[in-house]
């Protein structure tokens, strides 16, 4: 039975880590009050700089108010622990020193032998470095991570923690927002959705929403008609855009019931983009990470821009759902799903068995510790899978 464990939320919010971090004590209070809890606050941030909060009898009795809050109690970073430089830059590490060090040093120093990380692929992966670094120390930490992403892009986990929840509010943003159709003739709006390698966020909510849609009640003959309500083109990394032949097809929509709504993954046709600004000598920038910064490169206005003038739009519209969408609290099926993790998350930690809890998509979708070897970020959606081909039949994209 392990004697101290740490919390820590990483990487960007999604609507599961303060439900998450109120399961896990929740858990442990049931399964041995006298385990310690502490958690390291802004992620590795705070595990590098000593940042730490306890855990003590208040917080457990109190802890099923997180369930009614988004965002993390407990704050999020982005730090990689393998980048030493940045972390020199950012001042978390001395100009001698490596973050693995300074990590290790810390959990050595705190007294922790459990380590529970809720984060994306990077998150969990670094956590397990950690834990091998200090193998080599002579120094036994078992990591037991959960998964959380909106992308729903871990592999081999059959579903992310959050993703559902951040579906669900993208489409409520979109009810909202698409009711601008109205306000100007021939009005282009473009719904920017969260998902830099991954259409899946952007798909989903699509699908949420056309399910609102079929529900409602329609009155044409006034202006209250479904077809300026739909959704007229979703577009996702997954799949390649035919922008000349998109903009015909879009200009009948638009000639036709004088709107268009566009929902767009924000990662899609990126390579595109960045191609174009690069050849016009404009640097593109990168997070610590690696990955490109969408919103220095704007792929809702890239679109609204480019497709405007070639549908005849008089007026263009982007809103982006992903902050609403991300810091939502959870919904009912991401509150149950949060539940049954966490429950076997405390138990792999007591039995000394680390990995990061999933449905093992590769092991007949069991929820187990899946070994960190086998988890990997990125996972494409599959743009062929039938609900999706049947929701672009259904908007005359396909």
């Amino acid at each position: 039975m392990p004697k101290r464990v740490a919390l820590l939320t990483a990487g960007g919010y999604a609507p599961c880590l303060s439900s998450a971090v109120g399961a896990l004590i929740e858990t442990y209070d049931a399964t041995d009050p006298a385990i310690e809890l502490i958690a390291y606050r802004h992620g590795y941030h705070g595990l590098l700089t000593g940042n730490s909060v306890a855990i003590g009898p208040e917080e457990r009795a109190g802890a099923a108010l997180l369930h009614r809050y988004g965002g993390s109690p407990i704050g999020n970073s982005r730090v990689k622990l393998t980048n030493d430089e940045d972390c020199r830059r950012r001042g978390l590490i001395g100009p001698d020193e490596t973050a693995l060090e300074v990590a290790a040093a810390r959990l050595q120093a705190d007294g922790v032998d459990v380590l529970h990380t809720i984060g994306g692929d990077d998150t969990n992966t670094a956590a397990a470095d950690l834990a091998a670094y200090l193998h080599t120390l002579g120094s036994e930490l078992t990591v037991v991570g959960l998964p959380k992403t909106i992308d729903n892009d871990i592999v081999p986990v059959r579903q992310s923690l959050g993703a559902l929840t951040a579906a669900r509010e993208a489409s409520l943003f979109a009810q909202h927002v698409l009711a601008e159709h109205g306000s100007n003739p021939r009005m282009l709006i473009v719904h920017e959705v969260m998902g830099r390698a991954s259409g899946w966020l952007t798909a989903a909510a699509a699908r949420d929403y056309m399910a609102w849609h079929a529900e409602q009640q329609w009155l044409p003959g006034i202006g209250l008609d479904p077809r300026r309500w739909a959704i007229h083109a979703v577009y996702v990394p997954e799949r390649p855009i035919d922008l000349a032949a998109e903009a015909e097809r879009l200009r009948a929509v638009m000639d036709e019931i004088g709107c268009v709504n566009i929902f767009l993954a924000e990662g899609a046709g990126v390579n595109d983009i960045v191609a174009e600004l690069e050849a016009r000598g404009e640097t593109v920038g990168r997070d610590p990470f690696g990955h490109i910064k969408i919103d220095t490169i704007n792929p809702g206005r890239y679109f609204a821009d480019r497709f405007s003038q070639e549908i005849g739009a008089e007026k263009q519209m982007v809103q982006k759902s992903g902050y609403f969408s991300r810091s939502a609290p959870a919904g009912d099926d991401d509150l149950a799903l949060i539940r049954e993790m966490a429950e076997k998350a405390v138990a792999c930690a007591t039995a000394g068995e680390p990995g990061l809890v999933g449905h093992d998509e590769e092991r007949g979708d069991e929820l187990r510790a899946i070994e960190f070897s086998r988890v990997a970020g990125h996972k494409p959606f599959d743009a062929d899978q039938p609900w999706f081909t049947d929701l672009l039949a259904g908007i005359g994209q396909a």
